[in-house]
């Protein structure tokens, strides 16, 4: 009898399995489970605190009092804020900038590294460091570098002979302090341009470069019609979520001016906590932070559009 329970219960087991293994494979089931843990960090992590800022930006929030509906007021008062407009001028001047430079540092050294080159891996591996380092680790280090006391970068300009003693004030003057935030945030980005866009020419068909060769075009002629229309997509996504990164950044600018001097590299996340967080008028920090959401909507609704014309 006890063997024969055994048995019984063996083949409960396996039955059970079965089932369990049956309800698993089917579709409407396996989907859910798997997107269950990526929508719940959406809506915690993302539409809750968009939602959170969505409601502050339309009040009058202020930290320690009740707050109550006042509509688009926060973001019409914030043109009155010589802050705010300098900020908004920043914005697209830093991001303009630094996309640009990355584009073009970008490409040329995706082309540099398609090329045959001694420790290839290596060099690529080595490219990627700026981009996995912690973004405010690697400022540090910078801040460190364009430091008035201890600046490395005017000790190597004066060795060198192209800045006169004792060399520019990098993090204390106007334009030198947005001219060294958008150098840090092209070394940060220069990766990512890279590595995608030589991705992108590994892809390109060798046929087509030895058909252009054929037909008489050298190598700037095989790169305007044939690498650089080939790369339109790549480059498509590439600016699009630069632009995203760099209009929406915060550690860069926080760790090496906290948005000085005079508010000459504020941005609008550096300015949205200042204002929000430090004087606890969480209104009008939220009403900045979400200042370009509808101009960022159209950017990216423009370039899919673009990048599904190129690839369709």
């Amino acid at each position: 009898m006890a063997v024969g329970n055994v048995g019984v219960a063996t083949v409960a087991r396996r039955s059970l399995r079965v089932r369990v293994r049956e309800l698993i494979d089917r579709e409407k089931i396996l989907g859910p489970v798997f997107v269950t843990p990526a929508l719940l960090l959406l809506v915690l992590l993302v539409a809750y605190p968009f939602a959170m800022a969505l409601y502050f930006s339309v009040s009058n929030a202020f930290i320690g009092r009740p707050s109550h509906f006042i509509g688009v007021q926060n973001f019409v008062n914030l043109w009155q804020s010589d802050a705010f407009r300098q900020t908004f001028q920043n914005a697209f001047v830093f991001t303009g900038s630094a996309v640009a430079i990355k584009l073009v540092l970008g490409i040329s050294l995706a082309l540099l590294l398609n090329q045959q080159l001694w420790f290839k891996r290596a060099i690529r591996g080595a490219v990627l460091l700026p981009w996995v380092i912690p973004t405010a680790l690697s400022t540090l280090g910078w801040w460190w570098m364009f430091s008035s006391l201890y600046s490395v970068v005017n000790w190597t300009g004066i060795a060198v002979g192209i800045m006169d003693p004792p060399g520019p004030n990098w993090l204390g003057q106007k334009y030198y302090a947005m001219t060294a935030v958008v150098a840090v945030n092209v070394w940060r980005g220069l990766p990512f341009f890279a590595i995608t866009i030589l991705a992108g020419l590994v892809s390109i068909p060798r046929e087509l470069y030895e058909a252009a060769e054929a037909d008489g075009a050298g190598p700037v002629g095989r790169f305007w019609y044939v690498t650089l229309p080939m790369l339109k997509p790549v480059l498509a996504i590439v600016v699009l979520f630069s632009t995203i990164f760099t209009f929406s950044d915060f550690n860069i600018v926080y760790v090496l001016t906290h948005g000085g001097p005079i508010n000459s590299t504020h941005l609008f996340a550096t300015l949205a906590r200042q204002i929000g967080l430090e004087t606890g008028r969480i209104a009008e920090g939220a009403a900045i932070s979400l200042y370009l959401f509808p101009l960022l909507v159209f950017v990216v609704y423009a370039q899919l559009k673009f990048v599904r014309k190129e690839v369709y």
